[in-house]
């Protein structure tokens, strides 16, 4: 049946856009509806896909500067014209739930997150350094977009979500209930370092962290405890945090820069262990450190709890702090960990999973559609 892909934006890669890369695959037929798509800096192969854009995306320096348009959005997404399709999946973190159901339709949203910077505002503008004076001025603002999202969200007829973290979240503010589907990782470019016996864990001497550089996703807690601990640590990753991280940083610490896709799977194959230290929804790299045979130490929270079995293939620190950051290496370095039994752990996050469970998923809601179930 026609089927409607809907994604938030286009103009910057991320595990959203790991998501919609397999849906994509998926449903190559369908378009997909978003409000923005900056052809020029996303992947050349996006141009092969049917993107439907809204009006935003005319709108002067909205490509490389969409965040002061949040107040368009809903907007947006409430003109997108969906009609003829009898299906609507929505790949959403912020206000692409919000689309036009045609009448007899199936809307099902894969829920990333709740709109972060509505229901966890003060979060949000801690981490990016908002003024007390531009917090004052954003919170009317807020109030009314918390209102349509809720009613949005009571249009979506079913709802996924990405971890127990995010299921939480959507019983909390949405009020509705949700299955688990973890998202999608491609495992099978992910492989174990054979030259490395089974009984030794250890790998290269340095422990390993891969990601945006930008301050929630608290690198710095890994610097400063590797630091501490004099213990070698590989920063990869680019982001606008660099320049603090590498002031903080010892000679311990090696800045990687991005890391590209053809070396990642080497580069976490040859550490001892990745650390996770912030504070995330899922995790993608982390599953792929998994994937390859190597422990987590990461932070006890969001999507690494449904990641992360304690010394089994990985160990959890409790408080954001850099001393239980090092409490939980030092814990690490006394559990002897399998190797094979790590690699099964990620399985469950395998890409062919996810498929499975979303094409059931959608085979049981739609099954009073004539030819379907």
């Amino acid at each position: 049946m026609p089927l409607a892909l809907v994604h938030d934006w286009l103009n910057q890669l991320g595990g959203a856009e790991d998501v919609l890369e397999t849906l994509a695959q998926m449903f190559p037929q369908s378009p997909i509806f978003t409000s923005i798509y900056w052809k020029a800096g996303m992947p050349e192969h996006y141009r092969q896909w049917p993107i439907r854009v809204s009006f935003m995306d005319r709108l002067p320096g909205v490509h490389r500067h969409h965040q002061p348009y949040l107040p368009l959005y809903p907007l947006a997404f409430e003109r997108l014209n969906l009609t003829g399709h009898d299906l609507i999946l929505s790949n959403k973190s912020g206000f692409c739930h919000g689309v036009p159901k045609p009448g007899g339709a199936v809307h099902i949203c894969y829920c990333l997150a709740p709109t972060r910077y509505v229901w966890g505002f003060d979060e949000y503008a801690a981490r990016e350094g908002l003024s007390s004076t531009v917090r004052v001025l954003l919170r009317p603002l807020l109030a009314g977009l918390r209102r349509w999202d809720l009613r949005a969200a009571r249009r979506v007829d079913h709802f996924i979500a990405i971890s127990s973290d995010i299921q939480r979240r959507i019983a909390r503010f949405y009020e509705r209930e949700s299955v688990i589907i973890h998202p999608p990782v491609d495992l099978r470019r992910f492989a174990m370092r054979r030259d490395v016996p089974v009984e030794r864990l250890d790998g290269d001497d340095y422990f390993l962290s891969v990601g945006r550089l930008i301050p929630y996703k608290r690198v710095d807690l890994a610097v400063k405890a590797c630091g501490q601990l004099n213990l070698p640590l590989w920063v990869g990753g680019a982001g606008r945090d660099r320049e603090r991280l590498e002031g903080m940083a010892g000679p311990q610490v090696k800045f990687l820069g991005r890391v590209p896709e053809a070396d990642l799977p080497e580069v976490l194959a040859r550490c001892r262990a990745f650390i996770f230290p912030g504070l995330e929804d899922f995790g993608i790299t982390p599953v792929q450190a998994l994937a390859a045979g190597r422990p987590i130490i990461a932070y006890a929270g969001g999507g690494a709890l449904d990641i992360v079995q304690e010394g089994v293939n990985g160990v959890l620190f409790h408080e954001h702090t850099e001393a239980a950051l090092g409490e939980a290496i030092e814990r690490f370095s006394k559990i002897k960990f399998d190797s094979e039994t790590i690699r099964r752990s990620a399985e469950k996050f395998d890409a062919a999973v996810f498929k499975e469970k979303l094409t059931a998923f959608i085979a049981e809601k739609t099954a009073h559609f004539p030819g379907e179930g």
